[in-house]
């Protein structure tokens, strides 16, 4: 008898472990739906197993643990090459770079995680009521990601449907959070109808038909048009490597080659990487900036780059300096990385366990206009600023270009820079905007406002990307109304999941 109520225990254990295990792994999978794989039916695939697996829990911490299974794996896979920049190029040692990735991977799957417990405390009824309930749950999660405690919106899952999925279409309306939202609901629907219904599946195929259509029609509307004269544009890529780029004695080698390059590419816009100058622009040899800018400026142009400006108070910015043609100007990095460039409260213990060059830096003005530049406007990101569309979005609609500043040679060769290159993709769609990318080693690219990538560099290359560039003026649905989309089509869904349960037909079958 004993026998037999230790094994009825033993059961349903293998099976809570054998789902979390599941989760885990359905979460790792959803690294491919983003680049450079590009599975994109993956991430409604990945979701779709863990609102499964969350349907059939009756308690809402057994959601919970199956959400922060599902994240754990999604973000340590997805992320772990922030190991790299503590570890190789900022010092940590091993077992505690390890950890610190880990604890990181594990704050992010707190948010999948109460998906998952208030999908399984208020998911009831119908199957579409439950998919409105997790996709509307999902964008929260994703927004709330995405702002708390300044927000790492990295790997949010609207970024795995750039073109050519169907779904691409809705970035111009909903923003990345939006399409989040969208892949939730499909991966959920897909998940819980009753596919043994031949009708109720009928009716499952017709909605995601829908969704998806709207979505390609979506993307054939012209929200933007083109302004103004093509401009020719050089996008330079240093490939300096991180672990060189501070040793005093080979200062000389990088700013000349940084000259080098720009005598070698002209163009009416010459574009070097973020920090492509690695000293505070105060202490640059006497007369070498008006030597770096004189090949552009002789012929009409105007060159940007990326350097350390320190004001009169002594403040130093992560900053881009325009030189040239058209009167200098410069853009101050608003959104700095914690940790990286500036130590949160209570956290300078942070800075004995590493070595981070230029870590106490101060944010720029957050109203700071578009450089004009010719006939163009502006607008410049620097690094993973354009992970925050609410912020670009800023700049519109003055804008008529935008141009990211990037240095991803903290995290070696890892899947850090085509996920970036994804980022780049979605803010061109958001703002209707093409999107330059100048980077130290990769993917140095012009993004066109459909979020097709005109032209890209191999990373790890030096070079310069020499092409023609368009300027766009008008204003998408998402550049009017920023993430509030998003959050309104959460409200609806929460809403309308909530709302009294009576007879629907064909939809009570789903």
């Amino acid at each position: 008898m004993t026998d037999r109520v230790r094994d009825s225990g033993a059961a349903p254990a293998r099976g809570r472990l054998g789902g979390l295990l599941a989760a885990l792994l359905a979460g790792g999978a959803s690294v491919f739906a983003f680049s450079p794989f590009g599975i994109f039916p993956l991430a409604v695939l990945s979701l779709a197993v863990l609102a499964g697996l969350a349907a059939r829990e009756s308690r809402a911490r057994g959601g919970f643990a199956l959400g922060f299974a599902w994240g754990l794996g999604a973000f340590l896979a997805g992320v772990s090459w922030l190991y790299v920049a503590l570890n190789r190029y900022g010092g940590m040692p091993m077992p505690l770079a390890a950890f610190a990735i880990l604890l990181f991977c594990a704050y992010l799957a707190l948010f999948p995680a109460a998906v998952g417990a208030l999908f399984v405390r208020f998911g009831r009824g119908a199957a579409w009521r439950r998919a409105l309930l997790f996709a509307g749950l999902w964008i929260g999660a994703e927004v709330l990601r995405g702002w708390l405690f300044t927000g790492f919106p990295w790997l949010a899952l609207g970024y795995s449907q750039t073109p050519p999925s169907p779904l691409a279409g809705y970035f111009s309306a909903l923003g990345v959070y939006g399409v989040g939202g969208l892949v939730a609901f499909l991966g959920a629907l897909v998940a819980l109808s009753a596919w043994r219904n031949a009708r109720a599946a009928a009716v499952t195929l017709g909605a995601i038909l829908v969704v998806c259509g709207l979505g390609y029609g979506l993307g054939r509307v012209p929200w933007t048009a083109p302004t103004g004269k093509p401009l020719e544009v050089a996008l330079i890529q240093t490939n300096i490597e991180q672990g060189l780029k501070w040793r005093p004695e080979l200062l000389s080698d990088w700013l000349d080659g940084n000259a080098r390059l720009v005598r070698e590419h002209p163009a009416d816009l010459v574009v070097l990487p973020e920090t492509t100058l690695p000293l505070l622009a105060d202490r640059l040899p006497d007369g070498y900036l008006e030597e770096l800018a004189a090949p552009v400026a002789a012929r009409g142009g105007d060159l940007v780059f990326g350097v350390f400006l320190r004001d009169a108070r002594g403040a130093i910015y992560n900053a881009a300096l325009s030189l040239g043609a058209s009167p200098s100007q410069n853009y101050a990095k608003q959104h700095l990385v914690p940790f990286g460039e500036y130590s949160p409260p209570l956290f300078g213990w942070f800075y004995e366990l590493v070595d981070i060059p230029m870590s106490d830096q101060t944010r720029g003005a957050p109203d700071q206009p578009p450089l004009r530049l010719g006939d163009q406007r502006v607008a410049i990101n620097i690094c993973y600023e354009d992970l925050f569309g609410r912020e670009l979005i800023r700049s519109l609609p003055e804008a008529t270009l935008m141009l990211n500043l990037s240095n991803l040679a903290w995290y070696g060769d890892s899947f850090a820079q085509p996920q970036h290159l994804q980022v780049a993709r979605v803010r061109a769609m958001e703002t209707g905007r093409p999107m330059l990318r100048s980077t130290n080693t990769g993917m140095t690219a012009l993004v066109q406002p459909d979020g097709r990538v005109a032209d890209v560099l191999p990373p790890f290359t030096q070079g310069a990307l020499n092409l023609s560039v368009q300027g766009y003026e008008g204003l998408t649905p998402y550049a009017r109304w920023g993430d509030s989309a998003a959050l309104l089509l959460a409200v609806l869904a929460l809403v309308v999941a909530g709302r009294p349960r009576g007879k629907t037909g064909v939809g009570s079958a789903i």
